[in-house]
């Protein structure tokens, strides 16, 4: 059977790809789910035409780390203590979130972050109260149609027995899940630990978790050195102790890590995920690193978060990282000398597309439209007043844009957003599910 090919044509096209670079009028081939070409112009006389003129055209976002099962509750704790989120969030009301909410909460997540070109994300699921709760938000990863790696974690019944001084191995659970869901890595959903390290879990806990990750061959994400009282804790220093540093690990935040930590992570292979405009909005998380990070040669991703303290969309994790570099290094408080004096567009984009890619593992697959992978595709409409007339394609993206100026997506090929209008999803029957759910969360004890 001849494959279904699809032709992007006449669009300034920001590839990622330093090999091919920035064509400001180019063409793409798809064929089904790949890229099959990318040129100034390409001939091709049995495909689909698809007029990408006035376009930006670029590879979807990429985010690391978003707890999209709070989603319904957006906004809720950025404006007070956060020990209250936590106290919340993690204690007795999402102890009794519902399979119905998790469901809800993470289809809203997901398809609002492909509504704003994200078509990669890491779905950080830490409300594994029962195994019916972690079906619940793998199906609505699959319902939204993106491409998601599902970060398995911990219950929240009894959360206080998992996440302080634990002793509790992660759920077995996570065995049942890889091979009902995960069996095939041809797919658009993939598998990983959403894992406690040592400032969660004992040695012999923490250690036993990490070997039932690598024995399922999948990644791990662990948050790592928010807050100050974590920073004794030194638990990558830990974690290098043991060996158990690797290359299939991401540490989120890493505020409060010292420089000899983050060097061991960039030893290691180690990547980093930071959630900007969360941790600009919670008092007291630390520093966002990006000067040490970026002075031991780690590009850091970028991540929502949770939509419970801040925007979970891509225009603004970049923007704000931008802006906080700048004025952080303008303002001569960069503690890393071999830190970069300043910080690019580019770079920035990067972090957005390929770092992310690399972070989640998927380095193979998207992040860049490059030939032979898949083609995750977003445009831009440059005629839009806030961003018309264009002259700088990746400034217009980094430093102006915002989801609705995002005409068209693509995920593995198919359309999942076109001239400005979800497609497959109800948007109407969503809001209303959500609506209900955040109703009944917000009435539950605190």
């Amino acid at each position: 059977m001849s494959p279904r090919r699809q032709l992007i044509k006449g669009g300034w096209i920001l590839s990622m790809d330093p090999r091919i670079g920035e064509l400001p009028r180019g063409d793409l081939l798809v064929e089904d789910e790949r890229i099959a070409a990318v040129a100034p112009e390409l001939r091709v006389d049995d495909a689909e035409q698809i007029d990408a003129g006035g376009m930006i055209v670029l590879p979807g976002f990429v985010d690391t780390h978003r707890h999209t099962w709070q989603s319904c509750v957006r906004h809720r704790y950025a404006d007070i203590d956060p020990q209250i989120y936590f106290a919340e969030m993690l204690g007795a009301k999402g102890a009794a979130f519902r399979t119905e909410d998790v469901y809800t909460g993470t289809l809203l997540g997901a398809v609002s972050a492909l509504d704003g070109g994200i078509t990669t994300m890491m779905d950080w699921s830490h409300v594994q109260n029962s195994p019916e709760h972690s079906d619940a938000a793998i199906h609505a990863l699959r319902d939204a149609g993106l491409r998601a790696v599902f970060g398995h974690g911990w219950p929240l019944v009894d959360g206080a027995s998992w996440m302080f001084d634990s002793q509790r191995g992660h759920p077995e659970d996570i065995r049942r899940l890889r091979k009902e869901y995960f069996s095939s890595d041809d797919q658009l959903l993939t598998l990983a630990m959403a894992a406690r390290g040592p400032e969660m879990a004992r040695r012999e806990t923490w250690l036993a978790d990490l070997r039932l990750a690598r024995e399922l061959g999948i990644r791990s994400s662990i948050h790592m050195g928010a807050y100050a009282r974590n920073a004794p804790v030194r638990a990558i220093a830990q974690m290098e102790r043991e060996r158990a540093l690797g290359p299939d690990l991401t540490f989120v935040h890493c505020c409060c890590c010292g420089r000899d930590e983050i060097s061991m992570m960039a030893d290691a292979g180690v990547s980093a995920s930071l959630g900007v405009h969360c941790e600009m909005n919670a008092q007291g998380i630390g520093d966002i690193p990006f000067d040490r990070l970026l002075a031991a040669g780690i590009r850091p991703s970028l991540s929502g978060d949770t939509e419970t303290k801040c925007s979970g969309d891509m225009f603004t994790q970049m923007r704000l990282a931008f802006a906080y570099y700048r004025s952080w290094m303008g303002g001569r408080h960069s503690r890393e000398p071999d830190a970069p004096a300043t910080l690019t567009m580019r770079d920035v984009l990067e972090f957005a597309t390929v770092a992310g890619a690399h972070a989640n593992g998927l380095g193979d697959k998207v992040g860049s439209l490059t030939p032979g992978k898949q083609a995750d595709i977003i445009f831009v409409r440059t005629g839009d007043l806030n961003l018309a007339p264009v002259c700088d394609a990746v400034g217009a993206v980094v430093l102006a844009a915002h989801p609705g100026n995002v005409d068209s997506v693509f995920v593995a090929g198919r359309a999942v957003k076109r001239a400005g209008r979800m497609l497959d999803i109800d948007l109407e029957a969503l809001m209303a599910r959500a609506r209900a759910s955040q109703a009944y969360v917000m009435e539950l004890p605190a």
